[in-house]
């Protein structure tokens, strides 16, 4: 019933979660427990039924708890739960491995139950390192004529070469397979592709077809033919690359590939290849081949085994040429891989080049031909010679043809290839007369003993009679490559035949390659010295230190053999110990290697060596000794890192097992009578348990175990503690360390995760507490009693302990938390009784705090705790009152940022968390933690590189770069928190971040910031550093960006206000507005779509008028959304007219002030003048800093402007215009003039009259004075504005009048007259203006307000 409620639970879960598959499991097991159940209770089962029955459940029970991830179950031989109090301790770890041990039996049932039903085959290919091709040759389809051969094989179109072997069908004339019984079963599995595969640009599936007869088909007199000839035929090629990437998977289609016939006889098989892969499509004619294909996870072990409806014992087995990336133990493969490249024959005395045929063979050194060890592909039988295609009269003839040669590994050092060249006649009489006329060879194993290299090999060609060449003694002595020739001294490239003994070198070339795959044969000259060492021990030591740098896919594929070897070497020399350190070193490099998920799979092997030598020999005695040498001898780190890294700890453990019973037996014979002998054991063995506690002995669903050894840990803990107090508390005893290491231990104990009762299920949560209590709770009382204890002895602590106290109170129990927390309270008043204040403990705890809170400890009632233990005790205090206040109130501020900060740090939405970055960053500066400030700058800076913003990236490296100085001041080390900047001065990491920067503002397309910062970096190369090689590459750079500014079309980004509101949004946004930065082409409703996604439960605001208090109080979120537009604000050095290009970036950059307009009617209408009470409200949002900034949005706060103000922008905004149109009209005389008509007859009709009559009427009257005398500088800018378009239209008219048609010379002179009449109005009431014009194009332009020239 228990287990049916905590299933329950999670079944409802995974429900929740969406994961079919397991909820469907865990179903069928709650119903078949909750059908057991009733059968049980139902009391009418016999007895043996009943037990039986009782056995399903527990074994159900089990079997469930594990795939749920729940605690292991221990049990007796009749289901019962065992007691761990009524059970000793070895027999509850028995219990725990046998249940281990029956659960995972039960999985791997469940699992093999399941094998043909493929539910999740991602998963499958995750969890298996090599994968396998299936391929079914249902059948060829093509008029051959004659018997062929059909080759398969996968090929690397890029690297153009043939990787795995061949699949080899042998066709008969008829159109049938030549195996008739294999009609419908031909069938091949190509094996151990692995990562490396998947990862290849391309995999095609390439099949060769071999005409095996006659030399050329349409000789008819078959009588006299030659026959048996290998001949070239054609290829088809399928790009398999999807099937492979697992893109495409269905076993059940047929799959047609097109049949390509070679063209000629230089159209070598692979040319042909080469051809159709780079073809579009093929012209087959309906000719080709049809295959099913799949790829199937795991080895052929495991396919088998999986697969048997695919793969059983007939199928052939084409493995991948070269090892599988993960070699499995007991994968004994003794196989060399050998290609026929190329050759070039001279034509001799004939009058056209030679039919050249190679026969490969493999003879021993007395001439003997080894039987049946070549194969020319899977699925065919061995052969004892193989013969290669023919290419017609073809001097220089290309094969790429490859056998797999298998040798008894006791023949290998006997045994070379044999090549023989023969010219094959068409007719078969003068075929029967021809010779050998040459021969090359190899040996299969090198002079050092190591087998024959991977690769090309240029043999030499002999030349010789044919009965000569047979016997194998003529050319044995001779060298075999041109290699070989040179290293004993003749030439390679002589142009007159050498003759070496009764042989003659042919000036005829011949290349092979080949590759061996070897478990038993290595090419490594320093692994064989080492397994061959009896042979020359002088070279041991060598040898020993030369295995360290033996790659690890050799060392691993002799495993066995190299693990032999070490042993032999210690057990051989146990006099002495002159190899015992180098053997212990192999070791552990053998061990870290094993450790590598490459060769994960040798584990077992290696633990069952490991467990079988230590206990029979006395092997481990000496690594003991090695062991201690190196932990005394701790600086020697190397090493010691190794051991103790990962799961080398776990191979190591068994020795560390006999050193720590001598540890323990030497402390028991010594006795405790010494203090020192007491100090020493109790220093020991806390390190020990710490290490113990960190290093999870058992697994974590043994709970018990894990229970048992912490109840066993706390009693001990305990006990040191009472000793601690009694021996080594006085002035004249007080061990330091010994107490620093009791507190490290105590506290590492509480916060062990097997401890941490809120993250387990109520059920498991309240089995532990009925049955342990909980134990952070007696070990947090302890370590609070022992703190308070130390007496005057605390303040040698601070700041140490302050870390491993604030870890124990941020454990959320509230009764160890209010237990706790006023430790820090003492630890304040200590320091401040030592040195008047409290400052080492302020800067710890804040440093600590921001770790541990980002670590996923702290909540929102330690915060309150914290506040309000804290607040008591320091009001309370004579000296602390006000500065502890100020500290707490400090403390709870950054808490607030630490946890907004990580509520949000894993959220999708990235604008969220450098929301909260910014705000816990700004409380830094604020504080003055300039450490903590640059940590937070960075995280900052790397959100805005995974968001691609560029320039806020180059904006926060800018703040770091601001803190530093153009000096030679050192650098401290949290200045430099990147790995990537290598600097001893201030004015070296300054100078990295001002290059790093410059290179962000390119990138984000802000030349004039990069600019900026390059004159200032130019300064310091010029004058300073006389660096003028970085000052001409970096002014180089400069002109660029100048280059670019007036040369680039950049993308104006948009600005939008966005306003949060109600109590569901974060606090850091809530109930405020933000201006935030668009995006390149970013359109308000894209906009507000993003933002929208992020609060899919928000509600769109129709208004853009402030809400009121009822939707900010509201629980729910709206936000209101609208585009405002950016107030210029140009920089004062451009006090002239500049290019547009140049002004139109600060339009959208460097800008703090954007505006929102909407028309308001204000008051009563009044019928005279509508416009003096039709108020245009313009919101102008200041923002807390310029955008673009630090983050592409800002906080702000609004401003409404009045009328009068409104007014004077129109003003000058007009003038702007009419003056913008003269500019362009001076600068390019073939402007049409329409536009300027428009323009210039809009301002000057009488109807219009400058536009400025409304004005006039609203705030030009004594009335509006008397009311509003602060507007007086206002009114009298208005005026000047309206006195100063009149020199603009003057100019604009001229140049009107100027370029006016005669047909509109009536309507130029009536606008004329209209000028006239205003001109004479405005200069009448507001002055006279005129405009200077010093430069000959009359370029004159106004920024900011109008001023008298």
């Amino acid at each position: 019933t228990t287990t049916l409620r905590e299933w329950s639970i999670i079944w409802r879960q995974l429900y929740v979660v969406n994961n079919r598959e397991m909820f469907r499991s865990v179903r069928h097991m709650i119903y078949d427990l909750i059908e057991w159940r009733s059968q049980i209770l139902s009391g009418t089962l016999p007895q043996d039924e009943l037990k039986e029955l009782k056995k399903k459940v527990t074994a159900k029970i089990d079997y469930g708890n594990r795939i749920l991830d729940l605690d292991l179950v221990v049990r007796d031989e009749d289901g019962n739960i065992l007691d761990p109090e009524q059970t000793s301790t070895i027999s509850l770890f028995r219990a725990h491995e046998i249940a281990s041990k029956q659960v995972e039996e039960r999985l791997l049932e469940e699992k093999s139950q399941k094998q043909n039903i493929d539910i999740n085959r991602q998963a499958k290919f995750a969890a298996t390192p090599s994968f396998a091709l299936f391929v079914n040759l249902k059948n060829v389809v093509c008029k051959i004529g004659e018997d062929a051969e059909v080759l398969m094989s996968l090929y690397d179109p890029h690297e153009s070469k043939f990787i795995s072997e061949n699949y080899l069908v042998r066709w008969s004339s008829s159109g049938l397979p030549k195996d008739i019984d294999r009609l419908h079963n031909l069938r091949a599995v190509f094996t151990d592709l692995g990562s490396k595969d998947l990862k290849r640009e391309k995999i095609s599936f390439v099949c060769q077809i071999v005409r095996v007869g006659r030399m050329e088909l349409r000789d008819n007199n078959t009588r006299k033919l030659t026959s048996g000839l290998r001949r070239p035929f054609g290829v088809a090629v399928m790009d398999v690359t999807d099937i492979i990437n697992g893109k495409v998977d269905d076993e059940d289609k047929q799959h047609f590939i097109p049949f390509q016939p070679v063209a000629g006889e230089n159209d070598f098989l692979q040319t042909v290849i080469n051809k159709v892969i780079a073809a579009k499509e093929v012209n087959h004619k309906g000719q080709g081949l049809w295959v099913t294909l799949k790829l199937l996870p795991g080895d052929i072990h495991q396919i088998r085994k999986e697969f048997p409806h695919l793969v059983d014992r007939s199928t052939a087995v084409a493995r991948k040429m070269g090892f599988p990336e993960i070699i499995m133990p007991g994968d004994v493969r003794n196989d060399i891989y050998v290609t026929l490249v190329q050759g070039d024959f001279d034509k001799g005395s004939k009058t056209t080049a030679k039919n050249v045929e190679v026969t490969v063979s493999v003879y021993d050194e007395d001439g003997k031909r080894l039987e049946s060890v070549i194969f020319p592909g899977a699925g065919d039988e061995a052969i004892s010679e193989y013969k290669s295609v023919i290419y017609y009269q073809v001097k220089q003839p290309r094969w790429f043809e490859t056998v797999k040669v298998a040798i008894p590994i006791e023949d290998v050092n006997r045994s070379h290839l044999r090549f023989t060249f023969r010219h094959r006649s068409s007719q078969d009489s003068k075929d029967k007369s021809e010779k050998i006329f040459a021969l090359a060879f190899v040996k299969l194993m090198r002079y050092d003993g190591t087998t024959l290299r991977d690769g090309e090999h240029d043999l030499i060609v002999y030349k010789a009679e044919a009965k000569k060449l047979e016997d194998a003694s003529t050319y044995l002595s001779l060298p075999s490559t041109k290699i070989e020739l040179e290293e004993k001294g003749h030439s390679a490239t002589g142009k007159s035949m050498q003759n070496l003994g009764s042989c003659t070198i042919s000036k005829d070339s011949f290349q092979i390659s080949t590759l061996v795959c070897s478990t038993k044969l290595t090419q490594n000259v320093d692994l064989l010295g080492l397994l061959k060492w009896r042979s020359n021990t002088n070279l041991l030591q060598q040898n020993l230190k030369q295995l360290m740098k033996v790659d690890g896919g050799e060392v691993v594929k002799f495993l066995q053999d190299t693990l032999d070897a070490l042993f032999n070497i210690m057990m051989e020399n146990s006099e002495s110990e002159t190899f015992d350190t180098l053997v212990f070193d192999a070791l552990v490099f053998i061990i870290g290697l094993i450790a590598d998920r490459k060769f994960q799979h040798f584990n077992p092997v290696l633990e069952t060596y490991i467990k079988k030598h230590f206990s029979a020999t006395l092997a481990y005695t000496k690594l003991t000794k090695v062991l201690k040498t190196y932990v005394d001898n701790a600086e020697k780190c190397g090493i010691t890192d190794q051991l103790f890294k990962g799961p080398t700890q776990r191979h190591v453990q068994i020795i560390m097992e006999k050193l720590l019973r001598t540890v323990n037996r030497t402390v028991i014979s010594m006795g405790r009578d010494s203090e020192l002998i007491v100090s020493d054991f109790l220093m020991e063995t806390f390190i020990m348990f710490k290490n113990l506690i960190g290093k999870n002995v058992y697994p974590f669903d043994w709970v018990i175990m894990n229970m048992m050894q912490n109840k066993v840990f706390l009693r001990a803990i305990n006990q040191y503690a009472d000793m601690l107090n009694k021996k080594f508390l006085d002035q004249a005893n007080f061990e330091l360390q010994l107490w620093n290491n009791y507190f490290h231990l105590a506290v590492a104990f509480l916060t062990q995760e097997s401890l941490q009762l809120e993250n387990f299920s109520s059920a498991k949560r309240a089995k532990i507490l009925n049955k342990y209590g909980d134990m952070r709770r007696q070990i947090g009382f302890e370590i609070r009693d022992m703190w308070y204890n130390l007496g005057q002895h605390k303040i040698k602590f601070i700041p140490e302990m302050v870390g491993p106290i604030l870890e124990m109170t941020l454990i959320p129990e509230t009764e160890l938390r209010k237990a706790t927390i006023p430790i820090f309270f003492d630890m304040m008043q200590c320091e401040f009784h030592s040195t008047r204040s409290f400052q080492m403990f302020e800067n710890e705890i804040i440093t600590k705090l921001d770790h541990e809170v980002e670590g996923g400890r702290g909540d929102e009632q330690y915060k309150v705790l914290f506040d309000k233990i804290l607040l008591e005790h320091c009001r309370k205090h004579k000296y602390l009152a006000k500065s502890g206040e100020t500290f707490v109130k400090l403390v709870v501020r950054l808490m607030e940022r630490l946890l907004d900060y990580r509520t949000i740090m894993h959220d999708e939405n990235k604008e969220n968390r450098m929301s909260c970055t910014v705000n816990v960053l700004n409380f830094y500066k604020e504080i003055e933690r300039e450490e903590m400030y640059i940590r937070y700058l960075y995280k900052l800076c790397d959100l805005h590189k995974e968001c691609d913003n560029y320039t806020e990236a180059a904006y926060t490296l800018l703040l770091h770069a601001k803190l530093l100085k153009w000096s030679e001041e050192a650098c401290a080390a949290h200045l430099t928190q990147r790995d990537g900047y290598q600097a001893a001065t201030q004015g070296q990491l300054k100078d990295q971040l001002y290059q790093e920067i410059i290179h962000y503002f390119d990138k984000g397309k802000m030349w004039e910031e990069a600019i900026a910062l390059g004159k200032e970096l130019a300064e310091q190369y010029e004058n300073e550093m006389f660096d003028y090689e970085q000052l001409s590459e970096l002014l180089r750079k400069q002109a660029q960006f100048y280059e670019n500014i007036v040369k680039v079309i950049r993308p104006k980004p948009d600005y939008f206000a966005v306003g949060y509101y109600g109590q569901g949004f974060p606090t850091f946004i809530r109930n405020k507005v933000f201006i935030y930065r668009g995006k390149e082409y970013e359109r308000r409703e894209d906009f507000e779509a993003r933002l929208l996604t992020q609060f899919p439960n928000a509600e769109k605001m129709k208004t853009t008028s402030p809400p009121g208090d009822e939707i900010k109080n509201s629980s729910g979120q709206y936000i209101q959304c609208f585009t405002v537009k950016p107030k210029l604000d140009l920089p004062p050095k451009f006090h002239k007219p500049v290019s547009e290009q140049i002004v139109s970036f600060y339009r959208v950059n460097e800008v703090q002030r954007f505006e929102y307009s909407r028309p308001v009617r204000k008051g009563e209408k009044n019928p005279d003048n509508e416009f003096a009470n039709m108020w245009i409200e313009r919101t102008i949002y200041v923002t807390a800093y310029k955008l673009p900034g630090i983050l592409r949005w800002f906080e702000v706060k609004s401003v409404e402007i009045s009328p009068l103000e409104n007014a004077i922008e129109t003003m000058q905004l007009t003038n702007d215009k009419i003056n913008n149109m003269i500019q362009q009209h001076l600068n390019d005389p073939n402007l049409p003039i329409n536009p300027l008509s428009m323009l210039l007859n809009g301002i000057v009709d009488p109807a219009v009259m400058g536009g400025f009559t409304n004005y006039e009427k609203a705030f030009f009257t004594e009335r509006y004075m008397h009311e509003h005398p602060e507007d007086h500088d206002k009114i009298e800018k208005l005026k000047d504005l309206i006195a100063w378009q009149i020199p603009f239209l003057a100019e604009g008219i001229r140049i009107h009048g100027e370029k006016v048609t005669e047909a509109l010379r009536p309507f130029h002179e009536r606008m004329e007259a209209c000028f006239r009449q205003l001109k004479d109005k405005v200069e009448k009431q507001y002055g006279v203006r005129a405009v200077v014009s010093h430069l000959p194009t009359r370029r004159f332009k106004q920024f900011g307000h109008f001023s008298t020239l």
